[in-house]
């Protein structure tokens, strides 16, 4: 009876003994997890491209004015669409990693909402937290993107900082090319992007974290394109 449960495709489960000595186990159901994954992606995906309109059309509106609007309306989506093209490339004979790109899909999304809202100019923290939350949830796609969960957690905690150290460097770069070395912003630009790039690594640590405690519980199962079971 355990073998078969073991191979039962919908439900992982992982068995731990409590204090009274009785068997409990932890168990996600994974169609429900890959439906709340898929509804999640499909409403960023969307409500990321009616943002993009608005903020090209109307750039006031879309208080992105001054903030390199036109490469956003081409980045953006492009990011957004990085792992069903990566997916379509190498892995389509396999389940779509609804969860993984729903994670790199959700930072593009809260970027521009949080523009459209004008939370960036009026709330003081709010650039920091969104380093930190975004760069988190980028860096937990990526994580269940690309290892399975079976991964040490040296190992993923070294993914997430190869990945997460690297990509907010990568982001301060470019926001410096594209429109900091040209806006009052510049005067305080380093300490801005010192702040930003601790933000995006402690990011990066705790999905690292939260990602390898779930594998290991057993809550969170190897993303399906991944999984090599029949």
């Amino acid at each position: 009876m355990n073998e078969a449960r073991y191979h039962c495709a919908n439900r992982p489960t992982t068995e731990n003994t409590n204090l009274l000595g009785v068997i409990v186990t932890n168990a996600v159901s994974q169609p429900a997890l890959t439906r709340t994954a898929m509804v999640v992606d499909v409403v960023a995906k969307v409500g990321l491209v009616v943002l993009l309109v608005i903020a090209v059309a109307y750039p006031d509106l879309g208080n992105i004015r001054g903030k390199a609007a036109g490469l956003r309306a081409v980045a953006y989506p492009l990011g957004a669409l990085v792992v069903p093209i990566v997916w379509w490339l190498l892995w389509r004979r396999r389940p779509f990693p609804w969860l993984g790109d729903a994670l790199v899909t959700l930072p593009w999304f809260t970027d521009t909402l949080g523009n459209r809202l004008n939370l960036f100019d009026t709330v003081d923290f709010f650039d920091d937290w969104m380093h930190f939350m975004n760069w988190g949830l980028l860096t937990a796609g990526v994580l269940v993107l690309t290892l399975p969960a079976t991964t040490p957690p040296k190992a993923v905690v070294e993914r997430a900082l190869a990945f997460g150290v690297t990509a907010a460097m990568g982001w301060e770069l470019a926001e410096y090319v594209a429109f900091i070395r040209t806006s009052p912003e510049r005067d305080t630009a380093y300490t801005d992007t010192l702040g930003d790039m601790s933000m995006g690594s402690l990011g990066a640590i705790l999905a690292a974290v939260v990602v390898g405690v779930l594998w290991r519980r057993g809550v969170l199962p190897t993303s399906p394109h991944l999984d090599s079971r029949p």
